[in-house]
């Protein structure tokens, strides 16, 4: 399995998965002409894509999925809530609505759907499965949760949000209600909470750690690398995921 970042950030989202045959989008918060041409620094093309997973319906994460499904005839997985705040037409087939509670598979990939608290109808987060490594996404959730300790224990890479540094945010320029929005229970992760749950996780298997989804206005990078130091996450290569370009692959063996 590979698998990279086309970019994440509060102006589109979007990773790409690999494996046997089998390419999945999480999300695709980019216009489809930015997502095209970011494909193909990755020596992909979107008619190779076999579906793409929706988290939720904001619009740095769904922003190309339509274009992209309709031109290239790729279907979209998401929850019904996700599907109900889109207005999307219930006779189309290209959208499949999951159980954001059984797990679900795609080619040669299985995934779980993990339900998160965000500001959202339905959103989802999700663990991709290949005959060997377990690949986790987790962001765009105001806290975490017991069911989603239990399930990315033991990923083999994982992207996780590391929004906002808390010193930052308090004292930056969001006016006091959208501060309220982002450090709230169905907000975003603050570098103290992805902390916090990496030190809860089982990370003996992990062999790739990115950041993402990183403010522009409330984080930086050093704070994010004080946060997630050598005695939170030992050895493990750690890669901040920007919003201007696209990460290399990440081979998992």
């Amino acid at each position: 399995m590979r698998f990279a970042s086309l970019g994440s950030g509060s102006k589109g989202n979007c990773s790409i998965v690999e494996f046997d045959g089998t390419t999945i989008l999480i999300d695709c918060g980019f216009g489809a002409r930015a997502a095209c041409d970011r494909l193909e620094l990755l020596g992909k093309s979107p008619s190779e894509i076999s579906a793409i997973l929706v988290t939720h319906e904001h619009s740095d994460h769904w922003k190309g999925v339509e274009a992209l499904s309709s031109k290239y005839n790729i279907p979209v997985y998401l929850s019904a809530g996700t599907f109900r705040a889109r207005n999307m037409s219930a006779v189309s087939d290209s959208y499949i609505i999951i159980d954001s509670h059984n797990d679900f598979t795609v080619g040669s990939l299985s995934i779980t759907p993990v339900p998160v608290p965000h500001d959202a109808f339905e959103p989802l987060q999700f663990v991709v499965f290949s005959r060997h490594h377990r690949l986790g996404f987790l962001t765009d959730l105001g806290h975490y949760t017991s069911h989603v300790v239990s399930l990315y224990n033991g990923c083999d890479a994982l992207l996780l949000e590391t929004n906002y540094d808390d010193d930052m945010l308090a004292c930056g320029p969001y006016p006091q209600f959208l501060k309220e929005r982002v450090s709230g229970p169905f907000g975003h992760l603050s570098n103290h909470q992805a902390s916090d749950l990496l030190r809860k996780l089982d990370l003996s298997r992990m062999q790739f750690l990115l950041a993402g989804h990183v403010s522009g206005k409330n984080n930086h990078t050093e704070r994010v690398l004080e946060a997630l130091s050598a005695d939170v996450i030992g050895s493990i290569p750690l890669c901040i995921v920007g919003q201007a370009g696209v990460t290399p692959w990440f081979e998992l063996v």
